[in-house]
């Protein structure tokens, strides 16, 4: 269906009569649909012919710094030591396990070590992702389960370790969740509805050869989600929307008796539980916004306290964000947010409370892995923009902290080479919008090219992250930088809220205002800057384009949310009900038109946009493939540049993109490649 289907000629979808010219993309798996989207793929491919060479050597540089054979942490569980191991040449890593050592360290024996699974085998070069990997209490079975196309719809398994023999679960419609009992013979698995909600908890027990439905929730935007706590007494069912949550919950050693209700759902009422210790006394921890936006913690003892009887841990604060807890016999440890940056909290039992130290000014830190429940210690992550990833043991009792172990660099790295930095720009209205930057020392002091990344939706902080593959921008005097704009929650629940439903403009101009700031401090300018997003950040892109074009020089959207109005006026599409939360229901005649002020398929004009590579995952659940290719479609047409304007369609994908890491390194270098050229670098 195409006007020309030669590489070297942009394809130019027909259109149809009616408010959606291009709603004929929908129609999935059709010829014409498959036709102009390979067209689209053959377009991409001739137009970035000439990066070929570039591309394979950005990929080789890439791959350089990795270290392709390497070894996880070990992680210490009852009697063995859990851990990954990647191989040169395999896209994914092996699961294992060894012996624990006598005297506890963490020292593996390979001659002794257990191959759990092998995803590499499974995925035989094509797309795989792993979702549950969750050994049993008694250490005598695996249950994992499968994706295999991107659509995330699981297949589910349990592998007998003794034997090495693998049972398929004849469930189908799986969200790829798999919760053991305290028997090692029961499961908890979620099933998915139409819209790919996960909607029903099942219970089956190994040897039978059915399920039993434990709990069905019927309304459209709550989804369902069992999980074990962190003292593994309990099982907890917790159920949530955008805005509001219930814990029902059940002893972990009688899986077959019913879930009960901690506190029935009130709307706006969010809260979610954990077990633990607390002075001695088995508690329930419950971090709840009742008090506030920025959340408090309440805890109670029993088996199943009511609401009346949870007591104030930890009151709410209008500066601290408490975004989670971690459980441990000896401690417990609070995730905060506190001026834009994590925070961890630690609040030894009969000890004075702390807080976590850190080298640098902004950050990631996260509890990696609380290990065991009786552990003394648990485990920290923490990387900044020009910091690789490190993984810190943490004394409880003492704050006392150790690097176990930082991800390599190989070849010439030295962390000072590069300067990280936060900014702060003015919004219209007079925020403070914060700005992570790294740039080479050396190119410091002069307006260089920059690579600006945004999301803001969902509460979602994005957080400092260091990158090998960066470096090649870097290196070759690129900045970096990440507009943390409202929408996100980088500066706690306000912070989000003042970015979605009726406020969600303000999220599209935090990120000019950052692009602006970049500019007027003479880091970069508007022929040099280069903008990015994925998902809801492809909304911000796409909207972005609409308003400021000019201010960019070329612009990557990857699975991006562009067709919003259309999206969210289905309810039969997947996700649409649940997000009525954070973007609005546009069946309101009020929400309908708020939606279509910013939406950038509706918004497309005539102007002239910056060069765009879009991408998009045919088997994309979550984001659609055609928003990219009707966006795109609209585009081509519409714009009045000759700038390029490149679509790829990954047909054995989903919202992920390809799933093994060398295939994940072929698609920076394809972005990269495209920013080089575009920027005549």
């Amino acid at each position: 269906m195409t006007e020309s289907a030669h590489a070297n000629s942009a394809p130019i979808a027909p259109t149809v009569e009616g408010p959606d010219p291009y709603v004929w993309l929908q129609n999935r798996d059709s010829k014409e649909v498959l036709d102009y989207l390979k067209a689209e793929n053959s377009y991409q491919e001739a137009q970035l012919a000439d990066q070929a060479e570039r591309r394979e050597a950005l990929f080789q540089e890439i791959k350089g710094r990795i270290r392709e054979t390497d070894l996880s942490l070990p992680s210490p569980w009852g009697p063995f030591l859990y851990y990954t191991r990647t191989v040169a040449g395999d896209e994914y890593p092996r699961h294992l396990r060894c012996p624990r050592p006598a005297d506890d360290s963490q020292q593996v024996d390979e001659r002794a070590e257990q191959l759990l699974l092998d995803p590499n085998a499974l995925a035989d070069g094509g797309f795989i992702s792993l979702g549950a990997f969750s050994i049993s209490p008694d250490h005598q079975r695996l249950a994992y389960s499968l994706d295999i196309n991107g659509e995330e719809v699981f297949r589910l398994f349990i592998k007998e370790l003794s034997t090495g023999v693998v049972t398929e679960l004849p469930f189908d419609d799986c969200d790829g969740s798999m919760t053991w009992a305290n028997d090692s013979q029961t499961l908890f698995f979620a099933e998915l509805d139409d819209t790919h909600r996960p909607h029903k908890l099942m219970r089956h027990t190994l040897g039978e050869s059915g399920a039993h439905e434990v709990f069905h929730e019927p309304d459209g935007r709550f989804f369902l989600h069992c999980y074990r706590s962190s003292s593994e007494r309990q099982l907890i069912l917790l159920l949530s929307s955008k805005t509001t949550s219930e814990s029902w919950v059940l002893d972990a050693h009688q899986p077959t008796g019913p879930f009960t209700c901690l506190a029935p759902r009130v709307e706006d009422h969010d809260y979610s539980v954990d077990h633990g210790l607390y002075q001695g006394t088995w508690t329930w921890f419950i971090r709840t916004n009742q008090d506030g936006i920025n959340f408090a913690l309440y805890c109670a003892a029993g088996d199943v306290p009511t609401r009346n009887e949870w007591r104030l841990l930890i009151a709410h604060d209008d500066k601290v964000m408490l975004e989670g807890l971690t459980l441990n016999a000896n401690a417990l440890c609070l995730s905060l947010r506190e001026g834009g940056l994590p925070i961890i909290e630690i609040r030894p039992a009969g000890l004075a409370p702390y807080r976590v130290q850190l080298p640098d000014a902004a950050y990631s830190l996260y509890v990696q892995d609380s290990l065991e429940f009786d552990s003394p210690c648990i485990r920290l992550r923490y990387e900044a923009l020009n910091r690789p990833a490190q993984v810190r043991q943490l004394t409880l009792s003492n704050g006392e902290q150790r690097v176990l172990k930082e991800t390599p660099v190989l070849g010439p790295f030295n962390a000072d080479d590069y300067v990280s930095q936060r900014l702060w720009a003015t919004a219209p209205d007079g925020t403070q919008v914060p700005i992570s930057l790294v740039v080479k020392r050396s190119a410091l002091g002069q307006p260089t090219p920059l690579y600006l990344y945004g999301y803001g939706a969902y509460g979602e902080s994005l957080d400092p992250w260091f990158s090998h593959s960066r470096l090649s921008l870097l290196d070759r005097g690129v900045a970096f930088a990440i507009a943390h704009v409202r929408g996100g929650g980088e500066l706690g629940e306000a912070w989000y809220r003042a970015g979605k439903q009726e406020h969600k403009h303000n999220t599209f101009s935090d990120f000019i205002a950052c692009a602006e700031h970049l500019i007027a401090h003479g880091l970069t300018d508007a022929g040099q800057l280069v903008i990015s997003g994925a998902s809801a950040g492809g909304l911000l892109i796409g909207a972005v384009l609409n308003q400021r074009p000019e201010l960019f020089k070329a612009a990557i959207a990857e699975v991006p949310f562009v067709d919003v109005l259309n999206t969210m006026l289905d309810p039969e599409l997947p996700l649409t009900v649940t997000e009525y939360d954070e973007w609005g229901n546009p069946q309101e005649p009020q929400v309908y038109a708020r939606i279509k002020a910013y939406a950038p398929y509706e918004n497309v004009r005539a102007q002239a946009y910056p060069a765009m590579l879009v991408i998009a995952g045919y088997n994309d659940s979550r984001v659609q493939y055609w928003e990219a290719a009707k966006w795109v479609a609209k585009l081509r047409v519409t714009k009045t540049d000759n700038n390029l304007l490149l679509l790829k369609t990954e047909l054995d994908a989903g919202h992920g993109g390809m799933s093994g890491r060398y295939q994940a390194l072929r698609d920076v270098a394809l972005e990269y490649a495209f920013v080089f050229k575009v920027l005549g670098l």
